[in-house]
């Protein structure tokens, strides 16, 4: 019996890690390439789905998760300034009891913690930080990695394959697979975490909470286990306007909404902003160099289902690079499983951007369905979504 595969991994992020774990579990040699110096996430909330959880707890992080999340019982939707929800959608136990795992809020760098600390268990991961460059040779179906290591010293190799996990502005996309620049969305998020106490009798603090306006939505959720409240802020920004980032504050009025009033002032200039891009590409892999996550098809938060995604594509194409007869193969194999599935993602949450940002008369539509659809609605009309299982299409 030979030496196992390798499979290089560029980003040790939320989908270069979940893809680390699920290559070393079937015995395989991953080496993880970070460009910075530790684990880090931009960002604060995250929201795991069903059909995310379900991998996350295939790969034994169960426990590491329910210790650093939390389970909302409901989202209470809140539009046009409405002193109560128009609908409260039903999370907490019925949902998972109808898609087989709970839907969970955490922070990002828990999450991300969560997995490092999974793979360093594992001796046949290697994380490599601080990673300043690297370059892929491609001959025929062979493939050589140079990577330059912070101590000067030149990392060669001939592995079995290179997966780029390296985000929206992903270089084995854009460089190596001649692959598109992210396409600005129009929209900004602005994200900050503000104590409970400071939005004390504002939200109900058991559940998700979400704003729709014209102007903009918020989505507000409770972290616990790090004594805060996770906001997110998303407004309409012209690309000529983006100059507004540097002034670390929204061009929001609250006017006469005295809620949103108190949120603000709770955050002040305490905002971190971030431009929202999409990826849209059908280049997915040439030879033994593919690409997962956000770096294949980064998709507008408005569904929260970025991360997911990039999980899910870790538990599909783990099993292929173990079995495939050769890395590309494994790659056409993905991409034919994936790419359908994760474009119906990307439709779905551009659609919501603009269905939460509706203005007189749409959006009395609007809240026509959601009131019509009752508070257990979205099971039926996001089954497709919650209720499926990575894991076993990988094995498909």
């Amino acid at each position: 019996m030979g030496a196992p595969r390798t499979i290089y991994i560029a980003g040790a992020g939320i989908a270069g890690l979940t893809l680390a774990l699920a290559l070393a579990k079937f015995g395989l040699h991953v080496v993880v390439l970070e460009r910075n110096e530790s684990v880090s996430e931009f960002g604060a909330g995250l929201q795991i789905s069903a059909n995310a959880r379900k991998v996350l707890d295939n790969l034994g992080l169960s426990q590491a998760i329910a210790e650093k999340s939390f389970t909302p019982e409901g989202i209470d939707i809140f539009p046009d300034a409405r002193a109560k929800p128009l609908q409260t959608l039903t999370l907490g136990k019925a949902i998972e009891a109808r898609f087989g795992a709970p839907y969970a809020v955490m922070h990002r760098s828990d999450l991300l913690e969560a997995l490092h600390a999974a793979a360093r268990r594992f001796a046949n991961i290697d994380i490599v930080f601080s990673v300043t460059d690297f370059t892929l040779e491609r001959s025929g179906d062979a493939l050589t990695v140079t990577a330059q290591e912070p101590d000067g010293k030149t990392r060669k190799a001939k592995p079995f394959a290179f997966v780029g996990a390296d985000g929206v502005r992903s270089v084995t996309r854009t460089r190596d697979l001649g692959g598109p620049d992210p396409q600005y969305s129009g929209k900004v998020a602005w994200r900050a975490l503000v104590p409970p106490e400071a939005l004390a009798g504002v939200l109900d603090l058991d559940r998700t909470s979400l704003f729709l306006d014209p102007r903009f939505h918020l989505v507000a959720y409770p972290l616990p286990h790090r004594n805060a409240v996770n906001l997110a802020l998303f407004t309409q920004e012209k690309e000529r306007d983006l100059s507004v980032l540097d002034q670390r504050t929204p061009r929001i009025k609250p006017g006469k909404d005295n809620r949103l009033a108190r949120i603000l002032e709770s955050v002040g200039e305490g905002w971190t902003p971030w431009v929202l891009s999409s990826v849209q590409t059908p280049i997915w892999h040439k030879g033994a160099i593919g690409l997962i996550g956000d770096a294949a098809h980064a998709t507008l938060p408005f569904q929260a289902q970025g991360a997911a995604m990039g999980i899910e594509d870790a538990a599909v194409l783990a099993p292929l690079l173990a079995a495939s007869p050769s890395a590309g193969h494994a790659f056409s194999r993905f991409a034919a499983l994936r790419q359908e599935r994760v474009k119906r993602v990307q439709d779905v949450s551009a659609s919501n951007g603009k269905v939460f940002h509706m203005g007189f008369p749409f959006a009395l539509a609007r809240n026509a369905v959601i009131r019509s659809e009752g508070p257990e609605g979205h099971f039926k009309r996001l089954a497709w979504l919650y209720g499926y299982d990575a894991v076993q299409s990988g094995k498909s």
